[in-house]
């Protein structure tokens, strides 16, 4: 299910029955998308024109994909059977936060380099995804050991 909504958020609701939950969140992502300009954004990402692509992206729009894109992922892992693991929401939410942010500063060059919305947004997204798994280690870890009696 994870997979198809990296495809595209609403399809992992659409394959666990979760109908309108998933019509939803196919709009929302083509609405978003649309208003954002984010295909265009990721054709010039992809050329390596990376000033058109922050010149053509619409940020007030842009900000908001990460969540909606890490929302669907999240819930077609937990409505597929996932996720019944202590702080299993810290990867999707970390990376959401993050690449939120990562959106946010991408026309600002990062050690001397210019990255664009596109990649400047999956780079912190990736990072999110790192500390947020940290973060439920660290957490389960401690909760284990608090368990631990002498």
């Amino acid at each position: 299910m994870l997979i198809w909504c990296i495809a595209l958020p609403g399809f992992g609701q659409l394959l666990n029955g979760k109908y309108l939950k998933g019509v939803i969140l196919i709009l929302l992502e083509v609405i978003i998308n649309m208003g954002a300009r984010l295909n265009e954004t990721i054709i010039y990402s992809f050329q390596g024109n990376l000033q058109q692509a922050i010149d053509v992206t619409n940020y007030q729009w842009l900000m908001f994909y990460p969540c909606v894109y890490m929302f669907g992922m999240w819930d077609a892992y937990k409505d597929a059977g996932g996720g019944e693991s202590p702080y299993a929401t810290l990867p999707f939410v970390f990376c959401a936060f993050f690449g939120t942010v990562g959106v946010i500063y991408s026309s600002k060059q990062f050690f001397g380099i210019l990255w664009g919305p596109v990649w400047l947004g999956m780079i912190f997204a990736g990072i999110g995804i790192v500390v947020g798994l940290l973060l439920k280690w660290l957490l389960t870890y401690i909760q284990r050991k608090s368990r631990v009696t002498i």
